[in-house]
């Protein structure tokens, strides 16, 4: 009994950092509409904030004081980031909002990196509660005690913010109807700040809190971050009391998990979260979404024409140009180029998914990673040739995408996308704990190329016949019946489906096809580098492929792959500059704000003003 009772304590001392946090992106998501995959930034700066101060704070007074400070440097920071980068992207559809927050992701990192450091900070013990109390004979860290008791107290505080001010009155109201508290004279530009502020100090007061528990270090953004989003998408968005439901459940089912199920950790946390949504597609306590209420990717500006000759010759010759390079470029150039033409079949295929069928994935790296591991599995435990993996990569993809669609598919809008990252994380926890199958954290290394596709010429034309022969089964789809199909369903499903157009079962195709796409570039890519690792499922390759579909530009179809290219080829020269996510942050970020059209709408927007 008594370590059954010392697991649930842990379980709800660690609940409470992530309720913090949680908390806050529930507050802004319910406000703004925005998914903050910056959050978690925000979450590593307040322990680093918190770190610093508690070196010039002393005493009781100081430690404590210095958490309290934490979070409002931190909700400053939020503020200012509000107002300068969120405030221009508000009307903007989801994928922008999306791209922008990941901008300030790559920024936060560099600049922690320049201020503290790349070595792990060792947080500091509380004054008065080290050691432990035993309780029915089991060992309770005393500032755990501290933590479950802080918890429900910040709570009480949010709720009774929440329901006892005119501003909390106001978050609800925005919370409920955006639009009505607008025609009300309501400044919704201060709503949304004071509300990002919020949100923001209750994750740099979580980064603080947990100083003594871990201490601060460079990965913790990205490792809360998954955590908190799935707290919040089975609490339901918006909703503070689902938000403190969830990190119970969560943190609960963690601590016991590594008691009794120490192989499915990982998978735990994604099989609740899928579970919970099959079940209430909006979350436990959560609405469900009105139409329309949240940003969509929305149809391009003009209807979707055939190239015209003049872009098909220029295309012709560039890959001409390309189709030659064995001749006059170095080992080093084939190797490059080779990435980027599996990068821009990723690309593609989730820009087909964006673009024509308007799903936003944010897991579309499990079926890039599951091709690339299917492939893999196939050489080294099936004893495959490189052929017949390449054949059945994208088969498998496929297969994956239809069952993972077909559950996924019953939520909409960030659900849905939330369902999508749900099943990645669960492909990446299966992969990293079954290392006796898939290597584990060491991955599958030796998976090279047949003896005839060797050499570094002779692969890359295959990786350009492949990959090229992808896009255009792409932009060839986008141009027959099926894909006319999906951008109407896409436009207006209740239209759609009134005129006889299955819309489900068209979201469905599009999902598989693209997942299968995906899966080819996935078993070139294992190939071309010898080997693979579990991050090639992890939430930064979807990130990656989302932010160059963003690049290229969402209502073009070259968009995927133009945008592949230049990513793939700048990621590459800036890596060799110490603080380069920095550089990319920076970027990003001008996109969003001076360029939303991407690359090619505005190479298209600056052909039209200088033809005559």
């Amino acid at each position: 009994m008594g370590f059954f009772l010392a697991q649930i304590l842990t379980g709800l001392a660690n609940a409470g950092a992530l309720f913090m946090v949680a908390s806050g992106l529930s507050l802004i998501f319910g406000v703004t509409r925005i998914v903050n995959f910056a959050h978690g930034s925000f979450y590593m700066l307040g322990a680093y904030i918190g770190y610093t101060l508690m070196q010039v704070l002393p005493g009781a007074v100081g430690f404590w004081g210095a958490m309290l400070l934490a979070g409002v440097a931190v909700g400053v920071i939020g503020a200012f980031v509000e107002m300068v980068i969120l405030r221009r992207v508000y009307a903007a559809p989801e994928l922008f909002q999306l791209v922008a927050t990941f901008g300030v992701i790559l920024i936060v990192q560099d600049l922690a990196l320049m201020i503290w450091g790349p070595e792990d900070l060792l947080g500091p013990r509380a004054p008065g509660l080290r050691g432990v109390i035993r309780i029915m004979g089991e060992p309770v860290p005393k500032y755990d005690l501290v933590l479950i008791a802080v918890t429900p107290v910040v709570a009480f505080l949010l709720w009774a913010l929440i329901t006892k001010t005119r501003f909390g009155i106001l978050v609800r109201a925005a919370t409920q109807d955006r639009a009505m508290v607008g025609a009300l004279g309501v400044n919704q530009r201060w709503l949304f700040t004071g509300t990002f502020a919020l949100g923001c100090a209750l994750a740099g007061l979580g980064g603080a809190l947990q100083l003594p528990k871990g201490g601060a270090d460079l990965l913790m953004d990205f490792t809360i971050l998954t955590s908190v989003f799935v707290v919040v998408v089975i609490g339901g968005m918006g909703s503070l009391p689902g938000a403190y439901l969830a990190s119970v459940l969560i943190s609960v089912l963690g601590v016991f998990g590594v008691a009794y199920l120490p192989q499915s950790t990982l998978a735990l946390t994604f099989v609740v979260m899928v579970a919970v949504l099959m079940w209430r597609p909006f979350g436990l306590l959560g609405r469900e979404e009105v139409a329309g209420e949240a940003g969509q990717v929305g149809p391009p500006e003009d209807p979707i024409r055939p190239a015209g000759w003049p872009m098909r010759a220029a295309v012709a010759l560039a890959l001409a140009v390309l189709a030659a390079l064995p001749f006059y470029g170095s080992d080093f150039a084939l190797v490059l180029a080779t990435d980027i033409l599996i990068f821009c079949l990723f690309a593609a295929s989730l820009h087909f998914l964006l673009g024509q069928a308007g799903l936003v994935s944010f897991g579309h790296a499990a079926f890039y990673g599951g091709g690339a591991y299917a492939a893999a599995l196939l050489v080294r435990h099936a004893g495959a040739p490189m052929e017949l993996a390449l054949l059945l990569a994208p088969l498998i993809a496929g297969l994956l995408a239809l069952a993972i669609g077909w559950v996924s598919l019953r939520a909409t809008g960030v659900y849905f996308a939330m369902l999508t990252l749900a099943f990645a994380q669960l492909l990446w926890s299966l992969v990293w704990q079954w290392a006796e199958f898939t290597g584990g954290s060491d991955g599958m290394v030796g998976i090279w190329p047949a003896a005839w596709a060797a050499g570094n010429a002779v692969f890359f034309w295959l990786a350009f016949t492949l990959c090229v022969s992808g896009i255009l089964v792409l932009r060839h789809t986008a141009h027959a019946p099926l894909g006319y199909a999906l951008r109407a369903a896409r436009d207006n499903p209740a239209r759609a489906a009134a005129t006889g157009l299955p819309v489900a079962r068209l979201q469905w195709v599009a999902f598989a096809f693209a997942g299968a796409m995906a899966g080819l570039a996935g078993g070139l890519f294992v190939f071309a580098k010898g080997s693979v690792f579990p991050n090639e499922l992890e939430i930064a390759r979807s990130f990656d492929a989302l932010i160059v579909v963003f690049l290229g530009g969402v209502k073009t179809l070259s968009g995927g792959w133009v945008g592949g290219a230049v990513f793939e080829a700048g990621v590459d020269w800036l890596t060799r500059f110490e603080y380069w996510r920095l550089a990319l942050g920076l970027t990003v970020l001008f996109i969003v704000t001076l360029a939303p059209e991407g690359i090619v709408g505005a190479l298209r927007r600056l052909w039209r003003r200088v033809r005559p």
